[in-house]
């Protein structure tokens, strides 16, 4: 969830803020928070990262209240002298990047505020602290097409970055005190990327900051190069859509940019996606029985457009990826509060499921142990596969997130948590229940589904790690022994096998300092995973 704050007056050049209103934008499924003459403060879903310009948010909520519906589309300029070269180097560090060039803005010091309020909700939310993708915002008339975007060392970086006064190198640029945060995104690479323009001019090092000289928009800027790099093409596309579609409401007009890379493509891309959509699927979902027309309609509410049993979606929804979330847009139309609960005609007696039982005792024991219980992503990241080895990884077909591969343990997902977690406060001890992925011949589909737990503690040591499993067996009725053990992630000779009865069901052990280091982990770490699958068939 993310909080935005829109001037009230803005908004209402779209729509009265009446009671009604409040009440439909709250069915709409962004909350208000508060609400007083001069702004109104919402929450975001973080699946609705559009719905953070304050120009998308209102056209979400004119079409949802039936006065503009149907799917928004906008005109691009095909323009031959914009281009983008993305060079080899950059490979290594943040490959893709993802452009557009608006013109013809008619910009003052509110817009400005309420671009720069999106530009950093962005980087917050999607972005994840910049980590993820980084912006940048250019008057286009200080830049010189062709431009680069390529890596260079260091020492070989010098530009004069926003708001300073004199010209830096890289690594001094790091070491400015407002932009530490970030420096640590970069700080392992032997090579930065920047955008360069045909001058030679130093526009901006990605993530980190742009140029003064060419990085400076103002109330006074009618054309803007925008740009959007970072680990994921599919990610950036859609940030760009966003942002574009969010200018094309200021009243500006679209213009395309070639980029050439490994392939040349025109940025940005703005064809609607498109999902096939069940009617019946639909109303077996929800329990309705709306017709095919009636579906339509409210599709429209929310901004699609349905024919034939496909619907049409703006290139900025960003939380489409399947059939059911139509299904829940088509909820939210129809109105959540117009749906009466039944209940189910099945004569039958429900009682929890003994691997449930099971599961629950865990969590709570260890929960009495000052642990925090955790869920995590089923999947995974290519740089989380290759970080931790793994030879023929599971990968799923047409993922339209950077999250590709299926988990084949939790030790990945807990050290992704604890990397995105590391300003919270120590000592911190987390444990999990969740499925993981294995191949099997055997099986109907080649894949294997098994439960596991895993538990961190950071700082933590092996005999932290072993009395945690120690209290956990005795209070589940299980002996076990260890056996020494080397593996990822574990330091040689701090690592064992978990033994019950002569089957391995498990590790545990210290993580390596590189393993640490790889994940931008500070703090000593000790881990104990499980296949659970093993200790259920010894406690049913």
């Amino acid at each position: 969830m993310a909080k935005v704050k829109f001037l009230r007056k803005e908004i209402e050049k779209h729509f009265k803020l009446d009671s009604n209103t409040l009440d439909k934008i709250s069915m709409f499924g962004t909350t208000v928070e508060s609400i007083n003459n001069d702004e109104i403060e919402l929450e975001i879903p973080a699946n609705r990262p559009d719905l953070l310009s304050l120009n998308l948010f209102a056209q979400a909520i004119k079409s949802f209240l039936g006065k503009e519906t149907g799917l928004k589309k906008y005109k691009i300029n095909t323009k031959k002298e914009y281009h983008v070269t993305i060079s080899p180097s950059v490979k290594q560090v943040r490959p893709y990047t993802s452009c557009v060039v608006i013109k013809n803005l008619k910009l003052n010091e509110e817009k400005l505020k309420e671009i720069i309020s999106l530009q950093e909700k962005l980087h917050t939310t999607i972005g994840r602290n910049r980590k993820k993708c980084a912006i940048g915002i250019y008057p286009l008339d200080k830049i010189s097409f062709p431009i680069s975007y390529e890596a260079r060392k260091p020492s070989d970086i010098k530009f004069i970055p926003l708001e300073e006064k004199k010209e830096l190198n890289a690594w001094q640029i790091l070491q400015l005190k407002h932009l530490k945060d970030y420096a640590k995104l970069l700080d392992k690479h032997d090579k930065f990327p920047i955008f360069v323009d045909s001058k030679k001019q130093i526009m901006s090092m990605p993530p980190i900051i742009n140029s003064q000289e060419t990085g400076q928009v103002t109330s006074g800027t009618k054309d803007v190069f925008i740009e959007c790099s970072g680990h994921d093409q599919n990610t950036l596309d859609k940030i760009i859509a966003i942002l574009t579609a969010s200018f094309a409401e200021m009243g500006g007009e679209i213009n395309s940019v070639t980029l050439k890379g490994e392939k040349t493509h025109l940025s940005p891309n703005l064809n609607p996606q498109i999902t096939k959509l069940s009617i019946d699927n639909a109303n077996k979902v929800l329990g309705l029985d709306l017709s095919e027309k009636e579906i339509s309609n409210l599709l429209k509410k929310m901004g699609h457009e349905y024919q034939k049993s496909k619907v049409k979606s703006p290139a900025w929804r960003i939380d489409v990826l399947h059939e059911v979330d139509l299904i829940e847009d088509i909820a939210i139309a129809y109105g959540y509060d117009k749906i009466s609960p039944q209940i189910p005609q099945i004569a039958t007696i429900g009682e929890s499921a003994q691997i449930n039982t099971i599961n629950s005792k865990i969590i709570s024991t260890l929960v009495g142990l000052g642990f925090l219980e955790t869920s995590s992503l089923h999947l995974i990241t290519q740089e989380e596969a290759k970080k931790a080895d793994l030879q023929k990884p599971l990968s799923v077909e047409s993922s339209r997130t950077e999250y590709s591969i299926l988990r084949p343990n939790l030790t990945i997902p807990t050290l992704r948590n604890l990397r995105e977690n590391t300003s919270v406060e120590y000592p911190q001890k987390l444990a999990e229940i969740g499925p993981v992925f294995v191949r099997d011949s055997e099986a109907e589909t080649g894949i294997t589904e098994k439960n596991h737990l895993v538990l961190a503690l950071t700082p933590g040591n092996f005999t932290e790690a072993k009395q945690t499993l120690d209290y956990l067996t005795s209070q589940l009725g299980i002996n076990y022994e260890l056996k020494e053990a080397e593996a990822w992630p574990y330091i040689k000779g701090r690592a064992g096998n978990i033994i019950i009865n002569n089957i391995p069901v498990g590790i545990i052990g210290e993580v390596h300092p590189a393993v640490l280091h790889d994940w931008s982990l500070k703090l000593p770490l000790s881990l104990v995973e499980l296949d659970l699958e093993d200790i259920y068939n010894q406690l049913i």
